[in-house]
């Protein structure tokens, strides 16, 4: 018997970092490109601070009023992210997201698989990952570059301000699927609050501190 496509596989990583940083979400396939938005600021625990838009197939979509306030004349046209569904995307399909234009980061989202589960999912869940993404407003790919530097030597006169900066640690390593799993079922609620700072292991490991 035909089962309907309810559900799309996705993968997610950041563009230019040389260890990969990267998440596989099972999302509804109804789920709009704003709710993929919310979905990868969760399973990367990005704070949803700053602007961002999808780049796909040369257009832009996000959230008109935001991305057109300040806009120049020839500036490129931006789409209502809420008008395109998952469910619209083939398989195999790559396209961008791009998180605080300041730190500029780039992902790249590639649709894995659409699937037909036995019952249509109401919430996203995480399936897979690895490793860290780098703190919050760290001054993009030069300034994480320049934070791991710090970070690896206890000698450098900006290590101390630099490890109280970020929580006082930091392993470029982590990834706990139970807990990013958590962040991305709760993707959606309301007034979601984000840590502040990487979760400290309870067990002692190896860290970039």
């Amino acid at each position: 018997m035909f089962k309907a496509i309810n559900a799309v596989q996705i993968h997610v990583s950041l563009d230019e970092i040389q260890q990969k940083i990267w998440r596989r979400l099972v999302l509804p396939s109804g789920w709009t490109l704003k709710q993929l938005h919310l979905a990868i600021q969760a399973a990367f625990n990005w704070w949803n601070y700053h602007l961002h838009e999808f780049n796909i197939g040369g257009l832009r979509y996000g959230d008109v009023e935001l991305l057109t306030e300040d806009a120049a004349k020839d500036d490129p046209r931006v789409f209502d992210c809420r008008e395109v569904r998952l469910r619209d995307f083939a398989r195999g399909a790559v396209f961008k997201y791009i998180y605080d234009f300041g730190d500029n980061w780039s992902h790249t989202v590639m649709i894995e698989e659409l699937v037909a589960l036995e019952v249509a999912p109401k919430h996203g869940t995480c399936i897979d990952g690895a490793r860290a993404r780098p703190p919050e407003d760290v001054g993009g790919i030069p300034g994480y570059e320049h934070f791991l530097e710090i970070m690896s030597d206890k000698t450098d006169p900006e290590h101390a301000d630099t490890k109280r900066w970020c929580g006082g640690y930091f392993d470029r390593e982590w990834f706990d699927l139970a807990v990013v799993d958590k962040d991305v079922r709760n993707a959606l609620r309301a007034n979601v609050r984000r840590r502040l700072h990487q979760p400290k292991p309870k067990h002692s490991g190896p860290t970039t501190a």
